[in-house]
C-alpha cells in the first residue's frame, strides 16, 4: 500500500521522530532566515524552498539529512564539503554530526544570486527579443 505524500513541510516534518523534527525543524529556519522572500512548497515529494525557480530543497532518511542545491551550490563550496558525501546536485549530512548551518545559510544565499541573475538575464533576452521582431532592419 502506498503511503501519502506530505502537502506541506510540516506535514513532511511531523512524520519523522522527534529527533529528526528537531534537525528538520532547524534547517528550515536556516533556510527561511536565509531567504525571508522565498516560498516554501513540496516538490518531488520533500521540502523546497523557492524564489525566482527552485532554490533548495531538503530531506530526511534513516542515517542523514539531505540537501539539494543543485549542481552549482555543490561546485562553489566543494573545500566546505569536502568532509560530506556528495553527488552531482546533493549532500549528506550525517545525522550522528553536527549540522553545518552557516553552510547551509552560506549556499541558500549563493543559490539567491544565482537565481536572482538568472532571472536577470532571462528578463534581458525576453526584452531583446521584442526588440528584434519590432526593428525594422
Amino acid at each position: 500500500m502506498k503511503t501519502k505524500s506530505p502537502s506541506t513541510i510540516d506535514e513532511y516534518i511531523q512524520s519523522f521522530p522527534k529527533e529528526v523534527q528537531t534537525i528538520l525543524t532547524n534547517v528550515r529556519n536556516t533556510i527561511r532566515e536565509a531567504a525571508p522572500n522565498s516560498s516554501e512548497a513540496i516538490r518531488y515529494a520533500i521540502p523546497t524552498f523557492i524564489q525566482g525557480g527552485n532554490l533548495v530543497h531538503f530531506a530526511a532518511f534513516r542515517t542523514h539529512i539531505g540537501f539539494y542545491a543543485l549542481p552549482s551550490g555543490n561546485t562553489k563550496f566543494q573545500k566546505e564539503l569536502a568532509n560530506y558525501k556528495i553527488g552531482k546536485g546533493s549532500i549528506q549530512f550525517p545525522l550522528d554530526k553536527p549540522i553545518p548551518f552557516d553552510l547551509i545559510r552560506k549556499i541558500v544565499k549563493f543559490r539567491i544570486q544565482e537565481n536572482t541573475l538568472k532571472e536577470k538575464k532571462t528578463k534581458a533576452e525576453q526584452i531583446e527579443t521584442k526588440i528584434r521582431r519590432n526593428s525594422w532592419w
